[in-house]
This record gives C-alpha cells, structure tokens and sequence, in this order.
C-alpha cells in the first residue's frame, strides 16, 4: 500500500477529504502542514479554499517549493477547486503565487461569487454513471496544453483535466459522499 495519502492542511475544506480516504479503508491519510508531512505522504491532495492565502502560506514556510520537488519526482497530486488553481501554470489576469504543475490556464470564479454556488451532475470520463459536481466559487480551465486530458466539462466549460498523475478538479467531491473519483485518484500512486 506504501505511504499514506495527504490532504493539505494549512486552510479550507481539508476534513472532507480525510473522511472520503477513510471511507475508502484509508484513515491513514495524513494533514499536510509542513515539509516533513509531506515526505511522510506518498499523494497529495490540494483542497478548496482561498488561493491567494494558500499560495502565500506556501511561499512563506517553503512548502510550494517541496510540494514542486515531490511533484517531478513523481508523486500524484490532485487540485479541487482552490487547488486546481494552485496547480495551473497560468491564472488567467492574475499574477498571484501557483505551483505550475498542471499545463492549463484557469479563470477564477468563473460561475460567479459564493451565492451563485450550485450542484448538478457532471459526466466524468471513465465513470459509469455522472458525478455530483459541488461548484462553490468554480474556476474553469481555459486553455490546456499538451498531454492534458479533459475529463469533465458542464456547459461546455471544461471542469476536469488530468495530466500524468496531476488531476485537477473545479467541484468539490468530497461534500458528496460519491467517493470514486477519490478511489480512482489513490490508484494514481506506484
């Protein structure tokens, strides 16, 4: 099984996540606060939140670096929402801190602010059935670059891509109690 999946714990929905792992027989799953948590962990996972937070806490204590160095040496990460934006190379009229780590270009918000928040059931590719797609201040991903796979879009607006072992995700999963796209990320691990 190796090393335990993590969920970056530093702000946001991070709960949510362990508990969708520990549905999953994986109650192993570790917070992420700090470099040596995270070498502790064999995935991550990025959580929602507020990114331009996120992105200066992981600035300042180094761990957007670590999270980077881990990234090339092969270990899967997975981006919901704030997370999502944290990955992509590019945020589309922001110059705020991001890892770079998904070849895509995100808008931020990109359904409207926290009352335009909605649920509605998204087609993912390989799952049988839809997903319940939890969109709470939604970026979507404008552009995608070579080797990414779009794997999920809602009104023709692409909410799902996958490059390598790096997914990213607009919704939020994890507040629905549908665990398979969890179960389908800790497959990404070697």
């Amino acid at each position: 099984m190796g090393r335990p999946p993590g969920v970056l714990a530093v702000q946001g929905d991070f709960e949510k996540h362990l508990d969708a792992f520990a549905a999953l027989g994986r109650a192993d799953a570790l917070e992420v606060r700090s470099q040596e948590d995270l070498e502790k962990v064999g995935s991550l996972v990025i959580p929602g939140g507020e990114s331009t937070t996120v992105g200066l806490l992981l600035e300042r204590f180094g761990l957007g670096e670590a999270i980077q160095e881990r990234a090339k040496s092969g270990m899967p990460i997975w981006g919901t929402c704030m997370g999502m934006i944290l990955l992509a190379k590019d945020i589309e009229g922001l110059d705020q801190f991001r890892l770079g780590l998904l070849d895509i270009t995100v808008r931020r918000n990109a359904f409207g602010a926290q009352v335009h928040s909605f649920e509605d059931e998204v087609k993912f590719k390989g799952m049988a059935t839809p997903v319940t797609g939890v969109f709470i201040r939604a970026p979507i991903v404008v552009r995608t670059g070579k080797g990414v796979e779009e794997l999920a879009d809602y009104e023709g607006k692409i909410v799902a891509v996958r490059q390598g072992n790096r997914l990213g995700t607009s919704f939020h999963p994890e507040l629905t109690g549908d665990n398979r796209i969890h179960e389908w990320f800790l497959g990404f691990e070697n």
